[in-house]
């Protein structure tokens, strides 16, 4: 990389200009940098970036990749070579102060993604859920207390303190998966605070189903160009009238799971019944309920094999459909296409599926409801392996953007790794005790990794003393494994 990219991360007078090129091409000579294929990959997002700011940001993504600690700015720094870099502020300013906007970063990266890693033949399939960082202090304004997940379960109930985000993710096959295997990979996330920070700051509170309509709003606009079908996977939370109207207007399909005793009922009679008085009434006789319909003998049920259920091959359901309007009262009233779904073995507990496009077939809105709980993982993979929850800014700005951009990185890692599956094909590493078949975001990111790590080149040394290069790319790579534990 050109030294006068770096030009605008430091500052020196202008009658040393000499000086000052020769004591940053020796800076950028120690640093680790993005390999030239990796940077054409986000090349797209160098616009919303001013000049000075642009480097900045491409460190601090280097940084993220390779660093094996926390991910704060600090261990990201020592990461790619700059832990005695003593201006070290102007990177904290890129999340706190820098004007730049990851809203706008996510409609280019919707775009990447859906142009080189969505087959053209599929569906557009999202997943929308919110998850919580476990974050204490009280410096945090939008912090708030919320049931936990992960550690709860039906008899037991367990709560939390940190920071609720809504995070919307692509559902599609890559290329080194094989058939029938999705990942989520993320494109939007959103923090959405609680209600009691609100109502503390006086101003009227911001549901969760809220943010959900004003990113499937989001939505539509960005699919709108690529003339592709578009549908909206989400859990219980989202099966909601507005939700639902909402879709249908927008025209995205909105996918959700119902309760068994949702109020279904039939459509109207064309004709009036005669003799009867009082205004008529905007739907019909109440369906049969879910419950029954299990035993109902009258009831045809079609067998479904469905080549990935959960984690399980070749899994053989049952399925029956119709088209209903769900209704709470004669204002709030929606039209959808209701599936539902019970094991023939028994092993699960049926469920109700709703859908706003009355054209989709039934194992389709099945299929794609079953691929979002590859959202689940993701929010697992992103903790584990890029740092979510370890990041420590406590202003208002650097929180609401350190978040979203090590969400995003997941997305971008599977960019990278796109270009080396171009050249080469993954391959998973195995192990004596672990015979590992299919590639996990683990080989994917120790992919990227090693291509950074071989194409940096340390130089010290005008001369180009080969011995003593080598000498210092071994001493940070063992810098890099003791910081392993930081």
């Amino acid at each position: 990389m050109a030294a006068s990219t770096f030009a605008g991360l430091y500052y020196f007078p202008k009658k040393k200009k000499s000086r000052r090129i020769a004591t940053l091409a020796k800076k950028l000579k120690q640093m680790i940098q993005l390999p030239s294929g990796f940077q054409a990959a986000i090349s797209h997002f160098s616009f919303a970036f001013r000049k000075d700011v642009w480097p900045k940001f491409q460190l601090l993504l280097t940084g993220a990749i390779i660093c094996p600690g926390s991910r704060t700015v600090c261990n990201l720094l020592r990461s790619v070579g700059l832990r005695w870099e003593r201006n070290f502020p102007k990177f904290h300013r890129l999340l706190s102060h820098d004007k730049w906007s990851a809203f706008s970063l996510s409609g280019v990266l919707l775009r990447l993604i859906v142009d080189r890693l969505a087959s053209e033949e599929e569906y557009l399939v999202f997943a929308i859920d919110d998850t919580i960082e476990r974050r204490r202090g009280s410096n945090i304004s939008k912090l708030g207390i919320y049931r936990d997940p992960v550690r709860s379960s039906q008899s037991h109930f367990v709560k939390c303190s940190g920071l609720r985000w809504l995070s919307l993710m692509l559902l599609t096959n890559l290329p080194w998966l094989q058939a029938g295997v999705y990942w989520a990979l993320p494109v939007l996330t959103v923090l959405s605070p609680s209600e009691r920070y609100y109502r503390a700051h006086g101003k009227r509170p911001k549901k969760l189903n809220d943010w959900a309509a004003q990113i499937l709003s989001w939505l539509s606009r960005k699919c709108a160009k690529l003339g592709r079908p578009v549908y909206l996977t989400g859990d219980g939370s989202f099966a909601t009238f507005g939700l639902f109207t909402h879709a249908q207007k927008v025209g995205v399909g909105l996918i959700a799971r119902m309760k068994l005793n949702a109020r279904l009922y039939h459509f109207p009679p064309k004709q009036r019944p005669a003799g009867k008085r009082g205004p008529k009434s905007p739907v019909g006789k109440r369906i049969l309920g879910m419950d029954k319909r299990m035993t109902d003998k009258r009831i045809k049920w079609k067998k479904v094999i469905f080549s990935n259920w959960y984690g399980h091959k070749q899994k053989e359901m049952l399925i029956t459909s119709g088209v209903a309007i769900w209704r709470e009262s004669n204002k709030r009233l929606v039209k959808i296409k209701w599936v539902l779904v019970k094991d023939p073995e028994m092993k699960s507990e049926p469920f109700l599926l709703g859908c706003t496009d009355f054209d989709l077939a039934d194992e389709k809105i099945v299929s794609f409801f079953v691929r979002r709980w590859r959202i689940e993982v993701t929010f697992e993979e992103v903790r584990r392996h890029l740092g979510v929850e370890t990041q420590r800014q406590w202003s208002d700005k650097a929180i609401e953007r350190s978040t979203p951009c090590l969400m995003a990185l997941f997305s971008i890692v599977c960019l990278f790794a796109n270009t080396l599956n171009k050249r080469q094909p993954l391959q998973p590493n195995t192990t004596a005790w672990y015979s590992k078949k299919h590639i996990t975001f683990s080989d994917v990111l120790a992919a990227v990794r090693l291509e950074i790590l071989r194409n940096t080149k340390f130089s010290i040394r005008d001369e180009n003393n080969h011995i003593e290069n080598y000498l210092h790319t071994i001493r940070h790579l063992r810098f890099l494994l003791t910081q392993a534990v930081a």
